[in-house]
Order: C-alpha cells, then structure tokens, then sequence
C-alpha cells in the first residue's frame, strides 16, 4: 500500500514538473520566439520547394516510364510549371494590385450606398421592433470593418512577400535540385529512419498519397479552371474586378460545401451596387460552375480518392473554420484524410500485435 502511494506521489511531481517546465517554457519566450521566426523565415522556401515537388515528382515519373529521359522529363515539366507561374504573375500581379488598390478607394462609397439601402430598410420596417435595426445596423459596421481589416491584410502580405523576394526568388533552384535528387532523398530519408520502420512507413506514406496526393493535385487542377473561367465569365458581362473576385472564386473553392458560397458573397456585394440584374448574373455564373465542377470536372479529374463520408467532412471544416477562420477551412479535409490513415494503420498495428 505505502509503495503505491509513493508511486502515486511520484507520478503527480513529474506531472507537477512538466507544468512547471511548460509554463517556464512560455516566460521566456522572448528568447526562444526570435530564433524560432528565424528558422521559420529561413525554412519556407524549402516548405513551399518541397510541397511543388511532391505535386510535381508523379508527372515526371509517368512521362519518364514512357520513355523520356528522366532529365528531360524534369526540364520539361520545370519549363512548362514555372514558365506558365512566371508569366502568369508577371502580366497578373500589376492588375491585381490595381483592382485590389481600386475596391480599397471606392470601399467608402459602396458603404454608403449600402447605408441608404439600409436606411430605406428602416424606413420600410418602420413597424419592427428597434432591436432589429439596431442588429441590421451592427451587422453593417461589423461587415465595413471586416472588409477594410481584410482589403489592408491582403495588401500587407503583398508588402511583406515583397520584402522576402530574395527568399521566393530561390524557391525554382531547390525544386529543381530537389526533383532531380529526388530518390538521393528517399534514401537518406530511409536511412535516418530506424529500420524497423522502413515497411510500415513506407505503407503509411503510400497510403497517404493515395488518399491524400491525387485529391491535392486534383483539387489545385480544378480550382486554377473555376477560377479562370470565373474571370473570364465575370469580365465578358462587365463586372467589376474581374481578375480579383476569379481569384477569390478559385481559391475559395478549394473548399468543399461551403467554398462556393464564400466565394460568391464578394462578387453578389460588387453587382449589387450596379444593378439587381447584374447580381442575377453573377449568380448564375456561380451556379453554372458549380454544376460543372460537380458532375463534370471533379468526377474526371478529382475522383473519389479520400473515401470520407460527407458528414466527417463537414464535420471537419466546422472545426477547421472555429479553429483557424479561413485556412483552417482548407487545411481541414487534408489533415482528416492524414488522420484517417494514421487511424487505419494504428489499428492495423494493435490487430496484429
């Protein structure tokens, strides 16, 4: 009895003990948050290098069993990738910023337009109680000022990405280093593995970019043609900011469900303040695409490659949006497919133990 109090006793010191290191920890992070931001700052493009070589490395690998050589293959897919990003934002940058710098100037009056359709609201619900117009009035300000806190969030990360250009600039050099070294990396990857790993890891990863590979790939191929086509359609009926709201269409739909939805509030927002026939149009441009997405280009291209029931799903992005706002949105169905397959091989292990 008196040695199981002290090993009781002895399990609530350590806990006690890690608290005490945890929240020491935290105190002096003053010491420890700088060089973090260091290696943080110092690690992103090979982050970002690595994540365009795991969407690349499957391209060159199936044009290599063809037949091509595996350096030409790398040339070729290295050309067409970053020769089309590379012009892309050439010509796409300079007018985005322009449109971008353009909504920010004219934000004051589409407010205000929106002020007297609310004023025209209060007038015409004269018989409500004062509560509602008081939320109607709440949920304008509080709409104005997530618009401005947004519009001057996205020009600071220009400004910011801008300061880092020399960083971004070598990102080309690693992927290529990285795609032509790519089975030197397997190895000392597998070395630096403790052998009794190597089988259930390499099933792990397998699995994991079966599931999870061809969806991201996928995924990334139809929203780059949701949002051109996006572009595109709002351009040709004379929509205002073409470019930026095709932008936000195409990133936004990145996220399953509730994706569309965000992406069409900003375009609505914009032809409301033209014309309700112009809000009919956008709409309708949104739900066309979403058609095609659906039942054309998602099935073709995408397929059913995670094999999550939908209600998981929209459990996730639920918790991904409370939790992280919009990219816990998209980081969501990755991380439950990553989770799933950790799930699959945990039990697989504690079966066969």
């Amino acid at each position: 009895m008196k040695q199981v109090s002290v090993i009781w006793f002895y399990r609530l010191g350590i806990i006690l003990l890690s608290f005490l290191c945890v929240y020491v920890f935290f105190k002096i992070q003053f010491l420890w948050v700088p060089v973090l931001k260091v290696i943080f700052t110092a690690l992103t493009p090979f982050i970002i290098a690595g994540f365009i070589t795991y969407l690349l490395h499957p391209i060159i690998e199936k044009l290599h069993k063809s037949g091509v050589p595996r350096p030409l293959a790398i040339f070729i897919i290295y050309l067409f990738f970053f020769g089309g990003v590379g012009y892309g934002l050439y010509k796409g940058i300079p007018l985005f910023i322009d449109q971008l710098k353009d909504l920010n100037e004219h934000l004051p009056e589409f407010t205000q337009m929106y002020r007297g359709w609310v004023a025209e609201v209060h007038n015409q619900t004269s018989t409500l109680p004062n509560g509602v117009h008081e939320r109607i009035e709440y949920g304008i300000n509080k709409l104005e000022a997530t618009l401005e806190a947004g519009l001057t969030g996205i020009m600071s990360s220009f400004k910011g990405i801008l300061n880092y250009i020399i960083l971004f600039v070598t990102i080309p050099f690693i992927v290529f280093y990285m795609l032509k070294d790519f089975r030197l990396i397997e190895k000392s990857a597998a070395f630096l593995t403790p052998s009794k790993w190597h089988e259930s890891g390499k099933r792990f990863l397998h699995d994991v970019d079966e599931s999870l590979g061809n969806y991201i790939r996928g995924q990334l191929f139809v929203c780059l043609i949701i949002g051109t086509l996006a572009a595109l359609a709002l351009w040709l009926f004379k929509v205002p900011y073409p470019l930026l709201l095709g932008i936000i269409i195409g990133l936004t739909n990145v996220i399953p469900y509730f994706g569309p939805i965000i992406g069409a509030v900003p375009a609505a927002v914009i032809a409301a303040t033209i014309s309700i026939k112009l809000v009919l149009i956008v709409l309708v441009i949104i739900f066309a695409l979403q058609f095609l997405e659906g039942n054309v280009l998602s099935p073709l291209i995408v397929g059913k490659t995670l094999h999550i029931h939908p209600l998981f799903i929209m459990l996730s992005l639920l918790i991904g949006g409370e939790v992280g706002g919009i990219i816990g949105l998209i980081l969501a169905v990755p991380i439950l497919a990553v989770l799933k397959v950790t799930i699959l091989h945990l039990r697989g292990r504690f079966t066969e133990r």
